[in-house]
């Protein structure tokens, strides 16, 4: 891990504007969940494999991304045990493209840190990085497919839906993209990401993912889609045949289960954290209104997104072991965040995204006070000093949000939005940090 950045140099304190108050806000979103995971997982499989002969034996491999999914590890081995009740010998793919450094002892800290393991799921997981290339689509991609999902008898898609974080179209993150990019390790990753300048990243991964459905290998997909309380809202099965219309009608249900916060203008965002297991990006672009290629100071970079001035993010998670990609998109950190970052992993990981700018550092300041301190002296100075400041733990965590005075009006006559307490002041500790009320 390479050396973090000093705190640079900081402006002079404004003697006018002290810290704003915040209140607590309850914001409610649409809340379908499944009963019982493990029993609509194998319902899915069953479904899935119902026209799919396996021999008695066969070797079915089962991806696994490295997305923060809610109930990865229950569902991953819900599909491999409903793969041994038909007589299969089932296995694990991690399917991630370039994270994890791009190597196989990387993907599988990965997939540990969320419970899936050889003991957890009953079935030995093959990170092998080696790649078997498909040829080149009519469009000129290369797809690529893992030597380990090549050798198996077939292969089951597992992963979520969700808006994407670097693109918008009719399909975005979900079995798609898991096909072409996790399957491709990371030959597919920055294949696919290659092409942004020219078909873009979407018409790519769709492109790489009809081939490798065209391999004969894929034998269908298993959906899962989260609302915004990051709870099992809908495990669907998706023939081969009908991926792509199945996905771009499960996006569309996906981006309206998606939590976002609840104001469009904001002049200073606080999270907690950020990390790989939050997005892809760090950050849910969706969420802060920014792009990972780069963003222009006060438009956002797709409409109906938000607009929001300044961004301080307190830490980096563990899961994402040094990687602090996103973090070009924020404005402000503390040395705590600092001193997680591993350069090179970033780098890798925004190198084959082909957005550089992702890896880009905000301002280091010392602590989570002078962050707070020149977020403020650098968003629009509103009359009365009365910043529109709002604390969440993470973009993945919005049903629970700290807003300040001055938002508490623009929220009058809500109907999804509770002010649950009076505003308070902000509380640091000795050393300047942040006490959170996310514990």
């Amino acid at each position: 891990m390479t050396r973090a950045p000093e705190p640079q140099d900081v402006i002079p304190a404004r003697r006018d504007a002290p810290p704003p108050r915040l209140a607590e806000l309850a914001v409610r979103f649409a809340r379908p969940r499944v009963g019982d995971v493990v029993a609509a997982t194998r319902a899915a499989v069953d479904q899935v494999l119902a026209t799919i002969p396996l021999t008695d034996g066969a070797e079915v491999g089962v991806t696994v991304g490295s997305r923060g999914i809610t109930d990865i590890a229950t569902i991953s081995r819900a599909a491999i045990d409903a793969l041994r009740a038909r007589g299969a010998r089932p296995f694990v793919i991690p399917a991630m493209g370039s994270h994890g450094g791009a190597t196989a002892d990387g993907q599988r800290r990965l997939l540990e840190h969320y419970g899936v393991t050889d003991e957890t799921m009953g079935a030995p997981i093959r990170d092998e990085m080696a790649t078997r290339s498909l040829g080149r689509t009519p469009e000129g991609v290369e797809a690529f497919i893992a030597e380990t999902a090549w050798s198996a008898d077939g292969v089951l898609l597992l992963n979520r839906v969700k808006p994407h974080t670097d693109f918008k179209g009719v399909i975005e993150s979900g079995l798609a993209k898991i096909c072409a990019i996790g399957l491709g390790k990371y030959d597919g990753a920055r294949e696919c990401h290659g092409r942004i300048f020219d078909i873009g990243l979407g018409a790519a991964m769709r492109s790489a993912a009809v081939r490798v459905l065209a391999s004969g290998k894929i034998l269908g997909g298993v959906a899962i889609l989260e609302n915004a309380y990051h709870e099992t809202a809908r495990i669907v099965p998706v023939a081969t045949a009908e991926l792509f219309d199945v996905e771009e009608r499960l996006l569309a249900e996906a981006r309206s289960l998606m939590g976002r916060l609840p104001l469009d203008e904001i002049d200073v965002l606080i999270l907690d954290r950020m990390g790989k297991n939050i997005s892809g990006a760090g950050l849910d672009t969706n969420v802060i209104g920014r792009s990972v290629y780069g963003y222009t100071q006060g438009v956002p970079w797709h409409p109906g997104l938000p607009l929001i001035r300044r961004i301080v993010v307190r830490d980096l998670t563990e899961e994402s072991e040094g990687n602090a990609v996103g973090m070009g998109m924020v404005d402000f950190v503390p040395r705590r965040f600092a001193a997680k970052v591993d350069n090179e992993v970033t780098a890798l990981n925004a190198v084959t995204a082909r957005s550089p700018e992702n890896a880009r550092w905000p301002i280091v300041a010392p602590t989570d006070r002078e962050c707070l301190r020149l977020a403020l002296e650098t968003s629009p100075q509103r009359e009365g000093g009365a910043a529109l400041v709002m604390h969440a733990r993470d973009t993945l965590a919005l049903d629970r949000v700290f807003a300040s005075e001055a938002c508490l009006p623009l929220l009058r006559g809500r109907d999804d939005v509770q002010v649950v307490g009076p505003a308070g002041p902000l509380r640091f500790d000795d050393d300047g940090g942040l006490v959170s009320p996310f514990v």
